[in-house]
């Protein structure tokens, strides 16, 4: 041998590659498309669950805007006891009669719209519009019933004064009872603006 001749030694041959370590390349990364497409699906279920909850929250607020203004109203309109005790007489009472009957109809046409979505699913109102309708509603009605509150709490704190008798314990009552129309039509309000502000003109 040649190596041996010339007193070197021998080059170690290389390892004979392994063929399907050679063969092997890495494939294709795995597709994403139906993960994709589940958390989208998802996404919009978690939507509808939320946007009727809020539908739902806003009907049962008005309706108690409903109960209230129409108690209120009635005792108002009832609290006539002669004299001077006269619902009549005084101005300050027939506005809050007056802003409790128009409460009474804001809200039983809204709830009378609701009810139509929830078994039709549509809207007479337009629906890029629907949203500003409800707010700029449920704001007007918050804002006339608290006014009368204001305008009537005055006269009656100085009718009592002088006399406690059932027409300032009447007054207080329909002063309560608008009261609570107003926080339900309040917080209506608030509901109303959240939709509002995401809602999707698209």
């Amino acid at each position: 041998m040649a190596g041996d001749a010339d007193g070197s030694l021998p080059t170690p041959a290389s390892p004979p590659g392994n063929p399907d370590l050679e063969k092997t390349t890495p494939g294709p990364a795995p597709p994403l498309a139906s993960d994709e497409g589940s958390t989208v699906v998802q996404a919009v279920v978690e939507r509808w669950k939320h946007e009727d909850l809020l539908e739902r929250g806003a009907f049962v607020l008005r309706a108690i805007v409903l109960l209230f203004s129409l108690l209120a109203a009635m005792v108002s309109a009832f609290n006539k006891h002669g004299d001077w005790k006269d619902f009549d007489l005084y101005q300050e009472y027939r506005y809050l009669l007056a802003i409790s009957l128009i409460a009474l109809l804001y809200t039983a046409f809204q709830a009378w719209r609701q009810v139509q979505r929830f078994r039709t699913w549509k809207d007479f109102v337009p629906r890029e519009y629907s949203g500003i309708v409800d707010f700029a509603g449920d704001q007007a009605v918050a804002y006339l019933l608290i006014s009368a509150i204001s305008a009537a709490i005055p006269l009656t704190n100085r009718m009592r004064e002088g006399a406690d008798n059932i027409f300032t314990d009447a007054s207080t009552a329909a002063i309560s009872l608008a009261f609570f129309a107003f926080v339900a039509s309040a917080l209506s309000a608030l509901i109303s603006g959240f939709k509002l502000s995401k809602q999707s003109y698209i």
